[in-house]
């Protein structure tokens, strides 16, 4: 483990210095009007690497008509996960989900009633609603196992991402929501996903097939989630669950959140508890099967911890580090999210470079999780990377950017670590696995970044008894 270096930065907009000022470094190629949007597009991270290989923790490139400014490293990091909104700004860029979300919450609601709206929800995240959450997560998964019989071939990202709508639905919103899971919300759901693409980042609102059927989505979904209130309020029935939350919350002027507004703030919790979770899950049953010592180490750690038990429970799989290790290595070598971006509204200060306003400046977590001199052999799956003594996470605090960072970062971490652990500790104690002849790659096509589909695997029963038989 390389020695990190480091770049004094300022938050402070850019103003008279002793220092001398300089312009945030070009990369290299490009074309007119174009800029490096051919590159990007055949792939992205060899693109933002080779950047960081030719002018390490700052560099700026052009996509069409756009200034976009890399910043690489922890300590970049730190820089820019601090910068306030009246510098780097979230909600400039993210606009394009209100067509998915809807008016009035996430990146269409102001700091303060974004920041109301989150929240409404961090009581539910309490202690006692994570103990029934793992008991949700062992049960779908125990019936997602049922139903695949003793062998046979699935697509694991079809797989993940239908089992996770199961488990986000049926934890995250409540039961009459994962009830229709297979009368009309997935398909609904689905549809929405495909809304998130690189044309709608730039242009949202353009009249194409995909944006088209997105809407139609988002009006299914608010019809199915509002019939769901409707006979609850007439009911009387209060169930423990996010969309009971919100239907009793009040924001600070005394109104209560329209149905509409529930509704996004459903889905956005929604996404972010699911997409991004079916995608690490797939990752890290890939990565496993293609380690079978390490798998097999895996198993050891789930016979120890659940040896007696009748399903899986939050105190469990807090004792499961080295499946832990796993999926955090996963999230390192294949972040579901391979860039997090900001619009620069004032000029800033970074070393001695000017970021202008107007820029996009972004973080990639796919570039900056292999850098050297923060991670051993950044290239190889080694997971006992973040158990001690190497411990290469707590070197900084934001050497391992998965989830984001400063006060974007995503709330719902723990539940995805407790959900992907749950599924994989089920699975690997009922099945072996076969995987694909080659390993899949990343499919940049989709704003979420999971492996190149079709990405077939083999199951079959195990035929030692397993620790939840």
């Amino acid at each position: 483990m390389a020695n990190r270096s480091h770049n004094p930065a300022t938050l402070h907009p850019a103003e008279p210095s002793p220092r001398v000022e300089q312009g945030v470094p070009q990369l290299a190629g490009g074309w007119p009007l174009l800029g490096h949007l051919a590159e990007f597009q055949r792939d992205p991270v060899a693109m933002l690497s080779r950047g960081w290989r030719e002018h390490g923790e700052l560099f700026r490139f052009r996509l069409g008509p756009r200034d976009f400014v890399l910043f690489s490293g922890p300590e970049a990091h730190d820089f820019y996960f601090r910068a306030p909104e009246e510098q780097l700004n979230a909600k400039a860029v993210y606009r394009f989900t209100v067509p998915i979300f809807g008016r009035g919450v996430a990146y269409d609601a102001s700091p303060e009633i974004m920041s109301e709206q989150l929240g409404f929800l961090f009581p539910a995240l309490r202690e006692a609603a994570m103990r029934r959450f793992a008991l949700i997560m062992f049960d779908e998964t125990r019936r997602f196992a049922d139903a695949l019989g003793e062998h046979g071939e699935i697509d694991l990202p079809h797989a993940m991402n239908e089992l996770t709508v199961k488990i986000a639905s049926r934890c995250l919103i409540g039961q009459e929501v994962r009830d229709q899971v297979d009368a009309g919300f997935a398909e609904a759901y689905h549809d929405l996903q495909n809304g998130i693409n690189t044309l709608g980042f730039f242009l949202p609102r353009l009249p194409i097939a995909a944006h088209r059927t997105r809407d139609r989505a988002r009006r299914k979904v608010a019809e199915i989630f509002g019939r769901i209130m409707a006979a609850r309020r007439l009911s009387g029935a209060s169930p423990d669950d996010f969309m009971q939350t919100l239907m009793d919350a009040r924001y600070k002027d005394g109104r209560a959140p329209s149905d509409d507004e529930i509704t996004g703030i459903l889905l956005t919790v929604l996404f972010a508890g699911q997409h991004t979770s079916a995608v690490l899950a797939t990752w890290t049953g890939l990565e496993l099967l293609r380690a079978p010592s390490y798998l097999e180490r895996v198993r050891d750690e789930m016979r120890d911890v659940y040896r007696g038990a009748e399903a899986v429970d939050i105190s469990g799989l807090r004792q499961q580090t080295v499946l832990e290790n796993a999926v955090r290595e996963c999230e390192r070598l294949h972040p579901p999210l391979i860039l997090l971006i900001r619009k620069v509204l004032s000029p800033l200060r970074y070393g001695d470079n000017i970021v202008p306003a107007g820029a996009m400046a972004m973080v990639s977590p796919a570039v900056s999780h292999r850098l050297p001199h923060v991670f051993a052999d950044p290239e190889q799956f080694f997971p006992d990377r973040f158990a001690p003594p190497a411990s290469e996470d707590k070197q900084h605090h934001y050497a391992l950017i998965g989830f984001g960072g400063g006060k974007h970062a995503c709330m719902g971490k723990n539940f995805a670590y407790m959900q992907l652990k749950a599924i994989w500790t089920v699975l690997l104690d009922r099945f072996d696995f076969l995987p694909g002849t080659r390993f899949p790659r990343p499919n940049y096509g989709s704003w979420v970044t999971g492996p190149e589909t079709p990405c077939r695997v083999r199951y079959r029963r195990r035929s030692e008894p397993g620790v939840f038989q």
